[in-house]
Parts: structure tokens; C-alpha cells; sequence
């Protein structure tokens, strides 16, 4: 069952002097580093919806992040059939942790990791309920933006990076668990608004249409809604100068 657009805790929760919370720092570096594996867009959003799904069931003390992300991110791979070997996965972790270190020799060490990932894998379908398909909002983003240029004064369209920037709210909207509490089409339209808000772009005829151009998109999308999702994305780029 889906729960409630914007219930729970947000993507950014605050701690008490207004600092993010100890667990969405953490929550923030992890969904970094998954983005940092070299995946097709879709798979990294499919990693970083598991990886926060997972922690939505489980306690954070309980588990190493990174190793989850790890597990995510070759479990993601198999779910989007874009299959990465555990033992590149681990390549890229090293490379991550140690820029100028040199690749893991296929040692103990190694398979140890090797063996963890893949367990952790088995633990992470039994706690997700082997639940891990999920609806991204990328193909309705797509859609939305290909009905906009078509509404928009194509002058307008190519001076102003509308299309470019709403791809990167979206890819930035994984570092916290929007993906979790909105739906994928809500997601894809409240990007859009916020990247023509960005660049103050004005849609045609918005004034004397019967309704807003974004519930022409969504009929059951509120404004209240749009609003949710674009101050819990602030709060991700507000998070993202206070975290190192």
C-alpha cells in the first residue's frame, strides 16, 4: 500500500539546531557513491530505491550502508537487466574510497566482500519481500517534456537549459527518499515546474486556461503536492553545501 504523498520523515530530516539529521547525512553520501557506479540512469534510480527502501525496514545501526549500497547497486543491475559483476563493483568501490590506491588483488580480502555482497543481496530481497521493481518517473518526464516543447515558443525552449535541468533534479531527488513517498508522475511534473520556475519560463495561455498546465498532466496532482516535493529537493541541495 502506498502511504500518504509527503508523509513520514523527509528526505533531509533536520536535527534539533536545524542541521541535518545524523541518519540523511548518511542517507546523502551513500546515494553519492551509488551514483558514482557508472550505471545507466534508470539502474542507478532502481539502486537508490532499494537502498532507501531497505533502510525504511530496517535500522541503520543494524547494517553497514555502504555494503547495502553495494548489494543495492548489483541487485539493481539484475532487476534492469544491465548485470554488473561483483567483482567490478568492488573495483569502483576501491576506486572511490581510495582515488589513487591500486585495484584489490583477488585475495581473502576480496572474497570476503565478494561473498558479503551476495549475501547481503538474499538478506535484502527477504526484507524487501522481494519487492524491488519499482515505477520511475523518467518515461513520464520524457512524455511531459516532449508535450512542453511542443506548447512552448521554441525560442524560449532553446535558450533556456529547461529539459537539461529537470533531468538533474530528478537525478538529485535519489539522494533523499522522495522516489518512496510520491508518485513517479508527481515526481516527473513537480521537476518540470521547479526547472521552468528556475529559469522564470512562462507556459502559453497559462492565465486563460481552465486548469494549470500540470493537471493537464495529472489529474489528481495538487499544488500542495508540487510544493512538498520541491521544498524536500531544497532541502537536498541544502543538505548538499552543509555535507562535505
Amino acid at each position: 500500500m502506498e502511504a500518504p504523498e509527503g508523509g513520514g520523515g523527509g528526505p533531509a530530516a533536520r536535527g534539533p539546531e536545524g542541521q541535518p539529521a545524523p541518519e540523511a547525512r548518511v542517507h546523502f553520501r551513500v546515494a553519492r557513491f551509488i551514483m558514482e557506479a557508472g550505471m545507466r540512469s534508470i539502474p542507478i534510480a532502481t539502486a537508490c530505491t532499494i537502498y532507501h527502501k531497505f533502510f525504511c525496514e530496517t535500522n541503520l545501526d543494524a547494517y553497514d550502508p555502504y555494503l547495502i549500497a553495494m548489494s543495492s547497486i548489483y541487485l539493481a543491475g539484475k532487476v534492469e537487466e544491465q548485470h554488473l559483476r561483483t567483482r567490478d563493483i568492488i573495483n569502483v568501490s576501491n576506486r572511490y574510497f581510495n582515488p589513487s590506491g591500486e585495484p584489490l588483488e583477488l585475495d581473502s580480502r576480496f572474497w570476503e566482500l565478494r561473498d558479503s555482497i551476495v549475501q547481503c543481496e538474499l538478506l535484502m530481497l527477504r526484507v524487501l519481500r522481494f519487492q524491488v521493481s519499482f515505477q520511475h518517473p523518467h518515461k513520464y518526464l520524457l512524455h511531459y517534456l516532449v508535450s512542453l516543447q511542443n506548447w512552448l515558443n521554441r525560442h524560449s525552449w532553446q535558450r533556456t537549459p529547461v529539459a537539461v535541468t529537470a533531468w538533474a533534479l530528478l537525478r538529485d531527488s535519489y539522494h533523499g527518499a522522495l522516489c518512496l513517498r510520491f508518485q513517479a508522475q508527481h515526481i516527473a511534473v513537480a521537476v518540470l515546474y521547479l526547472a521552468l520556475q528556475v529559469y522564470g519560463v512562462e507556459v502559453p495561455a497559462e492565465v486563460e486556461a481552465e486548469k494549470p498546465w500540470w493537471q493537464v498532466f495529472n489529474d489528481d496532482l495538487t499544488k500542495p503536492i508540487i510544493d512538498n516535493i520541491v521544498s524536500d529537493l531544497i532541502q537536498i541541495y541544502t543538505m548538499d553545501t552543509e555535507i562535505p
